[in-house]
């Protein structure tokens, strides 16, 4: 069985011992200490699973000196630049991961990091990849063991790039889309931020406070019930038409500060049967970079 979105803890186990080729993904992080997060996979962890990066892995190399990736190493600016497609595939394969493989991906934060992972791998071509609804505290509810300790695998797997299956938004296509709203180029910005950074009222990580104009807003932990689950896709689906307000659900780009906790939106969408939203993965930390571009705040 193929999971594309979401897997439970039950799933899960199950997958474990079906025989199927799988690797999970432990996405743990925190932005205001950038190891907290393999600290926390080393204490615990899924069994089996492999540590996945934020800045090491599923980032392109920054240059101290000017904060930015390298010409010809990322595929997007901002804070958390996109690697290459091909600098991606090369990790995975690092690691043993393959084409035929089943990826859970989990992390301890409400999906806000593992949804990167995600993303990324319906962006290199891999269909069969899903969260692990309610994450790592799921797993342990639900009997589920975990190991502690630091893992280094390593690999000459190779992993074969294919089509995209999910959109990535430059900032050249949402700068040259902004003021459609109607038609085939119609472009929708949801920006994930809390509303006080979104209306400009603080900016805890960027240069400039604001929001891109015409962007609504929708914190991205407003998918997630009080179990630590995702909310039923008929509640998401509610949630986001009204907000959509009539427009089409396609026409959706998505960002937040570094093109992270936007995720949860966007797989909130594909849980609720709202397909085709897209990514600006140099959110908000790429927009304001460049002071000629315009800043709403309010």
């Amino acid at each position: 069985m193929s999971y594309t979105t979401l897997i439970s803890a039950e799933q899960l186990q199950s997958l474990l011992t079906s025989g199927q080729p799988f690797m999970v993904f432990d996405c743990s992080f925190n932005l205001m200490d950038a190891q907290a997060g393999e600290a926390m996979y080393a204490e615990a962890h899924i069994p089996g699973a492999v540590y996945a990066h934020l800045d090491q892995h599923l980032s392109a190399a920054k240059d101290p000196a000017t904060g930015k990736a390298a010409p010809g190493t990322s595929s997007s600016g901002g804070r958390h630049p996109l690697p290459t497609r091909e600098a991606f595939a090369s990790w995975l394969g690092s690691v043993g991961f393959d084409n035929s493989m089943q990826a859970v991906v989990y992390d301890r934060q409400g999906a806000n990091y593992c949804g990167r992972l995600w993303w990324m791998l319906k962006w290199v071509g891999h269909a069969n990849v899903a969260v692990l609804d309610g994450g790592l505290q799921a797993w342990t509810a639900a009997g589920g063991a975990v190991a502690s300790g630091s893992q280094h695998q390593t690999s000459t797997e190779n992993y074969a790039l294919a089509p995209e299956l999910i959109g990535l938004a430059t900032i050249e296509t949402v700068a040259s889309s902004l003021s459609h709203t109607t038609g085939d180029s119609a472009q929708t910005l949801i920006d994930a931020r809390a509303a006080p950074r979104f209306r400009g009222e603080m900016e805890p990580l960027d240069p400039v406070a604001g929001h891109i104009p015409g962007a609504l807003n929708r914190l991205f932990s407003l998918n997630i019930g009080p179990d630590g689950r995702f909310k039923p896709a008929d509640q998401l689906k509610a949630e986001f038409l009204a907000l959509l307000g009539g427009r089409d659900p396609a026409s959706v780009v998505h960002h937040c500060g570094s093109g992270v906790s936007a995720l949860p939106n966007l797989i909130a969408m594909e849980v609720a049967g709202l397909h085709g939203s897209a990514l600006f993965a140099g959110s908000w930390s790429e927009w304001c970079g460049d002071p000629a571009r315009p800043v709403a705040q309010g």
